[in-house]
């Protein structure tokens, strides 16, 4: 089990997403993702099994009839699942993009906020530049709104990338972190940004570079689902002495 978030109660029924083996295994070995319907006894009753596999879950989040998974490893898939029949659980549709969302918090029924990072995916080659395989690494912040309100085909209707690599929020680990109040269409969240502030070429060609110290405090934005996300304000308790102090580091 990832987190709480993982189990859901609803109706009389116990839903449950799980990760099973390692995502850099392959064969026998290799994840796959699994989500069980269970009755009051704890007898499987429906079960979707095999989502992804060599990928593992990064979230996951049941709202009344449908549940929705990200699973990860080079790119962010989000999976809209069908729970209306607990005995036959199905996977209506699903959406591939860049990045991957640690945390998925309702907005409306047809809604969905994800915070998470931002990626990009590289070849790995051998010495004769030969592809071995693909793998992603992480960049900045991500948050998005997926609308969901054609099931078989969710879409990213809008998004937010903040800092650059190295940028991290509390709310990723903790979804105690989030400040949102739908009907004054305000969200917050307490950030560290990490900036490239001159854009070389990396030493190694094959991964981004990391961003140095920038910001940390809490970010304010205005969200609807008109205009997406829209930076209000930045509010951080350390004054201009502080960041010179910083130098690269928070």
């Amino acid at each position: 089990l990832l987190n709480q978030f993982s189990m859901d109660e609803f109706n009389g029924y116990f839903r449950v997403a799980t990760t099973t083996g390692e995502p850099w295994n392959s064969g026998a070995n290799a994840s796959k993702n699994n989500l069980y319907v269970l009755d009051a006894d704890l007898k499987i009753v429906g079960q979707v099994v095999d989502i992804a596999p060599g990928e593992q879950i990064y979230s996951v989040r049941f709202m009344g009839n449908r549940g929705y998974m990200v699973t990860f490893k080079t790119v962010d898939p989000l999976f809209v699942v069908d729970l209306k029949d607990p005995k036959n659980p199905k996977i209506l549709g699903a959406l591939k993009i860049p990045g991957y969302s640690n945390y998925l918090h309702p907005y409306d029924e047809n809604h969905i906020i994800g915070f998470g990072k931002d990626t990009v995916e590289y070849a790995r080659t051998d010495g004769q530049g030969r592809e071995l395989g693909r793998t992603a690494y992480y960049l900045g912040m991500k948050i998005a709104v997926f609308d969901v309100s054609d099931v078989q085909n969710p879409i990213e209707k809008f998004t937010e990338k903040i800092g650059d690599r190295g940028t991290e929020s509390e709310l990723l680990s903790n979804h105690k972190a989030l400040y949102f109040e739908k009907d004054k269409n305000l969200l917050a969240f307490p950030v560290t940004v990490m900036e490239v502030q001159n854009q070389r070429e990396p030493s190694n060609r094959y991964s981004p570079p990391y961003g140095t110290f920038a910001f940390q405090g809490a970010y304010i934005y205005r969200l609807d689902l008109v205009n997406g996300f829209t930076l209000q304000k930045k509010v951080t308790h350390l004054n201009a002495e502080d960041y010179l102090k910083a130098g690269d580091y928070w």
